[in-house]
């Protein structure tokens, strides 16, 4: 007998139970053991019923990641849900925790469910480029219909327990704690009700009802918008569509084709890298695991503009309460009106209640004073970017904040050790930069100072985590890894409109790669204007920055999507980029001022001056240490900037292209262009004489 799954037997009730910590993951070990509990049960002439639990804090709660990548060992999953699912006794699935993927598989191939009211099920292989590939996409729209299966398994979304029995998913809710006490008793009715086995192949009812119905259609037509660019979501209808038009047998083959076909896209393999890079980055090189963590229980923002606003927003969510500093009553108020609007907003589309509404709100206060932040354990600092005045604020801070209190500043481009200088305790000054929206963007890259204490280091990272935010942390240079590399893409593209190609050109590339939004769009949504305070700021530091027809858009007060025009023009209620002859003619006006004659440009050379540019970077940020891990920029760009995470990120989809050919175009456009930007970056130079990737790092 499997040493993590057991069987014994409790009255009439024969228990089959998996302790396999930390989620019970359905490792080789799992699975041959569930086979052979099934057959000890199946052989055990006292037992009625037979139930399946998990020890610990969660049921089945998915694969083994420790086996990704590695050849499937006999039995697989599949094998193991026909064995359960032709169980001769009723059997009956206990789910406490989460049951997700191949434990969501397990369950609804036994024959009855009972849930804690505090557990959640989903079906997320999409999440990794791929679909339920051991019965799930077969069995779950027979208890839920299509619309609802088609929903769950595309997005990979978890429902709770009280949904989950609305649905059909579910037979029963317990609200206690005990899952196994619930189990049996749940058992035990279906023993002493004589209930048959009832196998969830056999149920048509469901089917029947969307059968012939245009609800494929549809919702492929509506992926085409929310999926665009994905593999795995149109394969998961496809494979769904078969549960309606195919007996199950022929349906499940479909699924195993579907399946395998997911698993041989180029989207599965970046999406993997994405979901353990996303868990990777948390491990800091250098950092002690028992590194001491600061209790943070209460925050201090200054500014409560959109980013301050965000910002608290974020703490609030968690039970943090927040102090926000403004320097004027009337920003102040309309700050805080702003961030009231945004959780009515929420509350309007079901996101959250009222009463959650007014508890966030009611643990967010103002002020105009410094003063009220001298028992605060953390400080963000969120104003627009000037070194002056950032160095006069931390210099107030450093006299009003308690000892060991964290100075942080949500710069995204300046020296964090400049602005450490401005106080007494540099060892507790620390870049957290937020992105916009800040309630929203998952990504919280910290930036260390060059005193920055391993306890700031773990305090900030441990804090991305509380507030919901993928945590990176990186080091200190101008724009740190995200905006470095934004900016080379940014000048590239300005080049690339200055020679010959439209803006709209050039955000399609983008597009067409997967982005959410291309350069310019992006510029509107953020505020084109923010861009240019960043290029005074260089040109009053005495840096040679060009002029640029941008520029002259942010004279002319057409600062993006706020003023309804910028790159591009805007319909009021609308985001939609509208393409502005105005800025033609200004474009137009730049080039014969600048003595340019326009050209053709096509596509491929604004793919690899813009992505190509940024590969190059990267390498130079790896190559001194400003990053540690390829994959540290990845998760940078996929959180903060749109990557498309099915290509894995911008060093990992480098890695795909190939390094050779990626320095062979960097060469050219060196010979050709000229610019520090693309100066060969020595390690790509030395990975590629080596025959080596980013990912070998």
């Amino acid at each position: 007998m499997s040493e993590v799954v057991t069987y014994n037997r409790e009255g009439t009730v024969g228990v089959i139970t998996v302790n396999y910590p930390p989620v019970n993951a359905l490792s080789h070990a799992v699975r041959s053991g569930l086979v052979a509990a099934l057959e000890q049960g199946q052989k055990d002439s006292g037992a009625k019923v037979l139930l399946l639990v998990c020890e610990g804090r969660t049921f089945i709660a998915g694969a083994d990641i420790r086996e990704f990548g590695k050849p499937m060992q006999s039995p697989g999953l599949p094998e193991v849900m026909d064995h359960y699912e032709n169980s001769d006794k009723p059997m009956v699935a206990a789910i406490h925790g989460t049951a997700l993927g191949g434990g969501l598989e397990t369950a609804i191939a036994c024959h009855y469910r009972i849930a804690l009211s505090s557990a959640r099920v989903g079906l997320p292989e999409v999440k990794l480029g791929l679909l339920p590939g051991a019965g799930g996409t077969q069995r779950l729209p027979r208890l839920t219909g299509a619309k609802k299966a088609l929903e769950m398994i595309t997005t990979g979304e978890f429902v709770d327990a009280r949904e989950a029995l609305e649905l059909g998913i579910v037979d029963a809710v317990d609200d206690g704690d005990d899952i196994k006490a619930a189990g049996l008793a749940f058992a035990q009715k279906i023993a002493d009700e004589g209930k048959p086995v009832r196998r969830v192949r056999d149920l048509t009812e469901k089917l029947e009802a969307d059968k012939g119905s245009d609800v494929f259609d549809q919702f492929r037509a509506s992926l085409e918008k929310k999926a665009r660019g994905l593999f795995s979501p149109f394969k998961c209808v496809d494979a769904i569509q078969a549960a309606f038009e195919l007996p199950f047998d022929e349906g499940m083959k479909r699924e195993r084709e579907l399946f395998t076909e997911c698993m041989e896209s180029p989207q599965r393999a970046g999406l993997i890298h994405a979901f353990f890079a996303e868990r990777e980055v948390s491990k800091v090189k250098g950092l002690a695991k028992d590194t001491p963590v600061r209790d943070i229980n209460s925050v201090g923002i200054i500014g409560a503009g959109t980013m301050g606003g965000g910002i608290a927003m974020n703490f609030a969510n968690v039970g943090i309460p927040v102090t926000i500093v403004e320097v004027k009553q009337e920003a102040l108020d309309k700050g805080l009106g702003i961030i009231r609007k945004n959780y009515e907003n929420s509350a309007k589309k079901g996101r959250i209640s009222q009463q959650q509404v007014e508890e966030r709100m009611a643990l967010i206060s103002g002020s105009l004073t410094y003063d009220d932040f001298k028992e605060v354990d953390l400080v963000i600092e969120a104003v627009f970017e000037n070194m002056a005045i950032k160095k006069e604020i931390f210099a107030k801070l450093d006299a009003v904040c308690k000892p060991g209190a964290i100075l942080a500043s949500n710069t995204s481009t300046l020296d964090i050790d400049e602005i450490a200088s401005a106080t007494g305790r540099p060892e507790d000054v620390v870049g957290m930069h937020f992105f916009s929206p800040a309630n929203v963007m998952k990504l919280l890259e910290n930036v260390r100072g060059s005193k920055t204490s391993d306890e700031v280091k773990a305090t900030v990272m441990a804090v991305a985590k509380k507030i919901k935010k993928v945590g990176v942390l990186v080091g200190n240079c101008y724009g740190f890894v995200g905006n470095r590399m934004l900016h080379k893409r940014g000048a590239e593209a300005m080049s690339l409109v200055n020679e010959g190609a439209t803006p709209q050109q050039v955000d399609k590339v983008l597009t067409d790669l997967g982005y959410p939004m291309g350069q310019f769009a992006m510029s509107d949504l953020a505020g084109i204007d923010v861009g240019y305070r960043i290029r005074e700021e260089r040109r009053n530091a005495g840096e040679n920055v060009p002029a640029s027809w941008v520029d002259k858009l942010v004279e002319q007060n057409r600062l993006g999507q706020k003023t309804m025009a910028g790159v591009y023009k805007y319909e009021e209620g609308s985001r939609k980029p509208i393409p502005d002859p105005e800025v033609d003619a200004i474009i137009a006006d730049f080039r014969k001022e600048q003595g340019i004659t326009p050209r053709e440009i096509s596509d491929q050379e604004i793919l690899e001056r813009c992505m190509f540019v940024m590969i190059n970077e990267g390498a130079k940020i790896l190559e001194e240490g400003i990053a540690d891990r390829a994959l540290d920029i990845d998760v940078v760009w996929i959180y903060g900037y749109g990557f498309p995470a099915y290509r894995g990120g911008p060093m990992f989809w480098a890695d795909q292209l190939g390094l050779d050919t990626i320095l062979q175009a960097v060469e050219k456009y060196y010979d050709e262009l000229g610019g520090d930007q693309w100066k060969p970056s020595a390690l790509l130079k030395k990975l590629v004489a080596e025959g080596k990737s980013f990912g070998d790092l």
